[in-house]
């Protein structure tokens, strides 16, 4: 753990990144109601874009991604087709961008840089609606310890219960955004969250998988609405390196 955060400590003063694994871009964006966005100019110097470049919403934000990846020597991790022809983008593009229209005159836009690793490890599953809070733990505790060293612990663990195939894994990515020390505004799932947290610590895996006391920093649940036959639940792991910015226009 002391190795973890003298990592940090060195990648913040040093400007260098947490992590070989530079991320996938994922952003969440939350457009006011009262906010058109109209043909943006892009210009992030030549050196990254042609200048006057005008798009739409989503192009100006893969232009920044490929802005940003290329200015900060960050690796490129995308590949342009999943199984057939594997071929590297070059640019870290496209972002994977969730938009939503919320009230109001702003545009927040959030990016996380999500490691490989550990989305690999993420899983979903559809519980029958009879399923029982301890059988959800166990479900969720056993992800996590399927997880193990593979996903870079400690990790944060987001939990997505409820809405449907789709939200439910959604839910659990949204998830990873709150401020760890912020508990879920429910009691009962403020409990769970804690609940989930010392059974998961007490699996002895520990930093890196090398063991200890601390597997987990925090676990976050969210939840949605669901069908009355139904009962999602989606685990997203996150490792260490927890890497998101917001920004409101």
């Amino acid at each position: 753990m002391k190795q973890l955060i003298e990592n940090a400590r060195i990648a913040a003063a040093e400007k260098i990144p947490l992590c070989q694994d530079t991320g996938l871009a994922v952003v969440f964006v939350e457009q006011g109601a009262d906010v058109a966005v109209k043909n943006p100019a892009i210009n992030c110097g030549a050196k990254y874009l042609a200048c006057g470049f005008t798009a739409g919403l989503f192009d100006a934000i893969d232009a920044g991604v490929k802005a940003g990846y290329e200015k900060g020597y960050l690796r490129k991790s995308v590949v342009a087709d999943p199984l057939n022809n594997r071929t590297n983008t070059g640019s870290n593009s496209p972002a994977i961008i969730h938009h939503t229209i919320v009230p109001g005159d702003r545009l927040k836009l959030t990016v996380m840089a999500k490691g490989g690793g550990c989305e690999n490890k993420s899983q979903f599953r559809m519980f029958r609606p009879t399923a029982e809070r301890n059988e959800i733990i166990e479900w969720i505790v056993d992800v996590v310890r399927a997880a193990g060293a593979d996903a870079c612990p400690p990790f944060i663990v987001g939990v997505g219960i409820g809405g449907d195939f789709e939200l439910s894994c959604l839910l659990s990515k949204k998830a990873l955004l709150r401020d760890l020390r912020q508990p879920n505004s429910d009691e009962f799932y403020a409990r769970l969250e804690a609940d989930l947290l010392c059974r998961i610590n007490s699996l002895g895996l520990g930093p890196q998988g090398l063991g200890g006391d601390t597997t987990a920093l925090a676990v976050l649940v969210e939840t949605a609405p669901c069908h009355i036959a139904s009962l999602p639940v989606a685990v997203n792991i996150e490792c260490h390196s927890h890497r998101h910015k917001t920004a409101i226009i």
